[in-house]
């Protein structure tokens, strides 16, 4: 992947990203990325400025941190071609400790409990 990704806000991979990777793109039939939002927002802790009010800090840090716990534990798998069937992005459950992908299933997926 080049590298340009790391300069852009949004980090998801994209195909363009493989452009400069010669014939890779070109000669693939399925190109599949994985991208996982947590892994970038861990790097980003914020970090009170010199001008900020102690409440202003913490707010972006809860907001930090709510953040982190929305994505915590998700990946997604983005195909980004596919010569013999559709594009797009799937959402899997990621487990760190083991480096394993499994199924996601989101909370409003989960069974009511009676």
């Amino acid at each position: 992947l080049s590298r340009a990704v790391e300069q852009r806000e949004d980090k998801r991979p994209v195909l363009a990203d493989l452009r400069e990777s010669g014939s890779i793109e070109q000669d693939a039939d399925v190109v599949m990325f994985v991208f996982r939002e947590q892994y970038y927002l861990e790097k980003a802790e914020p970090v009170q400025r010199v001008d900020e009010s102690e409440e202003k800090f913490h707010d972006r840090h809860d907001k930090w941190r709510e953040l982190c716990e929305k994505t915590y534990g998700k990946a997604e798998v983005i195909i980004g071609k596919q010569r013999h069937g559709p594009t797009g992005t799937a959402t899997l459950h990621f487990e760190g400790r083991t480096t394993r992908f499994s199924d996601f299933v989101g909370e409003d997926h989960l069974p009511d409990h009676h």
